[in-house]
This record gives C-alpha cells, sequence and structure tokens, in this order.
C-alpha cells in the first residue's frame, strides 16, 4: 500500500515539475561525460517503481483524453473559449512578427545566430543579422521579404551547423510571416494604403508595392489556411527533438542538469525517472502537434512547461525563448487548423451533431490583412 501511495505521490510531483527539466539542455547544462544510451535506459527501466510511474502517467492520459472524447464536459465552456482566442486571428501576423523579432534582437545584442549555442566567429554578422531582421520584424517593414532572408540564413545556418536544430521553431514562423504577411499594426499596412491611393504622391515612388507585394499577396493567399499546420507540425517536431535528442539520447548532459539544479530534492526519485520522464512529456506534447490533437490543450501544457522552466531554472535564457512562447500562443488563437485530428474530429462529431461555432474555429484560416 506504500509504495502505490509514494508511487502515486511520485507521479502528481513529476506531471506538475516536469517543466524544471524540460530546458534546451544545451543551454544550461555545466558539461558532463558522455552516458551509453542503452545502459540508461536499461538502468531506468529495470526499475519497478520507475516502470510504475510512467506506466501510470501513461494510463492517466489515455484514461482522460477517452473520458474527455466521451463525455466532452464543459461543452458550452469550451466552445466560448475556443470562439474568443479565435476572434483575435487579425492580431496573428502581428504575434507572429513579435514571436520572431525580439529574440532575434536579443540574439543579435547578445551576439549569437537564432540559439544561444551557435555563437560563430563573424560576430559582426551575426549581430547586423539579427539586430536588422529583428527590428525589421517589429515594425512591420518589407516583412515578407525580411522573412524570406531569415529563413535563407536559417536554412543555411543549419546546413552548416546542426546545432541550429535547437532553434527549429524558426522554421516554422518565417514560413508563417511569408503566408499572412505584415497584417496590422504595422509599417507595411499604413504604407500599403497611400500606395493603394493613386491620388497620393507616394503612390507614385513605391513601385514595389503594385509590382511585387500584391502580385505577392494573391499568389500566396490560397496557402493561408495552412498557417496553423506549418506552427503545429514545426514546433512538434522541435518538441520531438528536445525530448528524444536532448534528454533520452543524451543522458549525460541531461544527468547533470537535474543534480546542477537538485531537481531530485524537488520531487524525490531518482535522476534516470526526471530525465525519461521530462523527454516522455515533450515527445509526447510533440506528436500531439504533429497529428493536430487536442491543440490548445497541448499548447497549454507547452506554455506550462516553458514557464516552469523559466522560473525554475535562473540561468536559463528567457530571450531564446521568446520564439517558442510566441508560437504556442499563436496556436491558442489558431487551433489545429487543416490536416489535423481536431479538424476530423470536429467534422465527425457523435450522433451526426454540426459542429458549433467554436469547433468551427478550429477549421478557421487566419484571415489577416494583404500587404
Amino acid at each position: 500500500m506504500r509504495r502505490p501511495l509514494t508511487a502515486s505521490l511520485a507521479l502528481v510531483g513529476l506531471l506538475a515539475t516536469a517543466g524544471l527539466a524540460s530546458a534546451h539542455v544545451k543551454y544550461v547544462t555545466p558539461g558532463a561525460d558522455p552516458v551509453a544510451v542503452a545502459e540508461f535506459l536499461a538502468t531506468a527501466l529495470s526499475d519497478p517503481f520507475n516502470l510504475f510511474v510512467l506506466g501510470s502517467g501513461g494510463v492517466v492520459v489515455g484514461l482522460t483524453v477517452a473520458a474527455y472524447l466521451k463525455v466532452r464536459p464543459l461543452r458550452r465552456d469550451v466552445n466560448l473559449f475556443r470562439e474568443s482566442l479565435a476572434g483575435y486571428e487579425d492580431l496573428l501576423p502581428w504575434l507572429l512578427r513579435l514571436s520572431l523579432g525580439l529574440p532575434l534582437v536579443g540574439a543579435g545584442f547578445s551576439g549569437y545566430l537564432f540559439s544561444p549555442a551557435v555563437e560563430p566567429a563573424n560576430a559582426v554578422f551575426v549581430r547586423l543579422f539579427g539586430i536588422t531582421v529583428g527590428f525589421l520584424l517589429l515594425f512591420g517593414l518589407a516583412t515578407r521579404f525580411v522573412a524570406a532572408v531569415g529563413l535563407l540564413v536559417y536554412v543555411v545556418g543549419l546546413v552548416v551547423n546542426p546545432a541550429l536544430l535547437l532553434a527549429v521553431e524558426y522554421l516554422p514562423g518565417f514560413l508563417a510571416v511569408l503566408l499572412v504577411g505584415p497584417g496590422r499594426p504595422s509599417a507595411d499596412d499604413v504604407l500599403a494604403t497611400l500606395a493603394a491611393d493613386h491620388s497620393t504622391v507616394y503612390s507614385r515612388f513605391d513601385l514595389a508595392y503594385h509590382e511585387v507585394a500584391e502580385p505577392f499577396a494573391a499568389r500566396v493567399a490560397p496557402y493561408r489556411d495552412y498557417v496553423p499546420t506549418v506552427v503545429r507540425v514545426g514546433l512538434g517536431v522541435a518538441f520531438l527533438y528536445l525530448g528524444i535528442s536532448q534528454k533520452l539520447m543524451n543522458p549525460g548532459e541531461a544527468l547533470a542538469v537535474v543534480e546542477k539544479y537538485g531537481l531530485t530534492g524537488v520531487v524525490p526519485v531518482a535522476p534516470e525517472l526526471w530525465v525519461v520522464g521530462a523527454g516522455l512529456t515533450e515527445a509526447l506534447v510533440g506528436t500531439l502537434l504533429v497529428v493536430g490533437a487536442f491543440v490548445r490543450a497541448s499548447s497549454l501544457v507547452a506554455f506550462l512547461l516553458f514557464t516552469t522552466t523559466l522560473f525554475g531554472l535562473p540561468d536559463d535564457p528567457v530571450v531564446a525563448h521568446i520564439s517558442l512562447f510566441g508560437l504556442v500562443s499563436a496556436l491558442l488563437v489558431t487551433g489545429a487548423g487543416p490536416l489535423s485530428v481536431d479538424a476530423w474530429l470536429s467534422e465527425h462529431e457523435t450522433g451526426g451533431e454540426k459542429a458549433t461555432g467554436g469547433e468551427a474555429a478550429d477549421r478557421s484560416v487566419s484571415r489577416v490583412a494583404d500587404d
């Protein structure tokens, strides 16, 4: 009786504090000797207590999902919550620009390229790139062009230095900005208003608006529906990478982080259980985001993980996480979007019920202002 009770308390503690071990390991690790992955997993999973805690966690999550799908509690509350969030869709471009612009400015002043783990020798280029691209995104000036430049630099940088996978959220972020455009408030929106009125003096000089911006906006308009899909898949991949590569496949440094912050004193379980629990939690959130299942709930869990990490690990770089915070917030607004389990569930309501406005919002697209 005592052991199951202890395991239950450990499970609750791990679920409540999993974010403490969910940091970017590379950002906070004090350094450690490599540990064989197979040996680590064998040690962690051969302990009956660890297996009970992990198995119980999986059962709890499965039963919770099944119960929700069966009972659908608080239906009206959930629908109003979705409708309220969907009402912010006109601000989505601004949110995306802030999500990328702020951390890029911080990266520029700090001298790293996208991720604190990547500090190229050419600090001048890195600083100029981060500050320039970041501020232009914040102002919303030449937004799509700047996003394309940022995307190109990230892809080239990733080929040269795979450590940029630690900041893989920039990939869907830049793609999303390319699709939705600057939105409002933005400098592009103001200039577009002037350029569209042929009676203004400015319209005679801004040839780029008519020759480039308008045609490009019209060309990508049919793909705006897929902005939520791009963002959630990209974030899902980021979570899967952090959970599997940085935790489960990198146990040496992950265990060093647990020891550095004394996490076994927060929840008195084996360090191996901390690492495996955090890795599996991130992998689960990533999987749900990729397939588009319970996206808003998964986004709330992700937000909780980030917040716990920032408050629990004092030297974890805050600025480097703003992009993740922003993109998760964007998913709270858009929902799962097309090609998702959530969309399928909304279209196949039990008993053939017509989807409510809130559920339809999950399938809606971010309708935003053109350039």
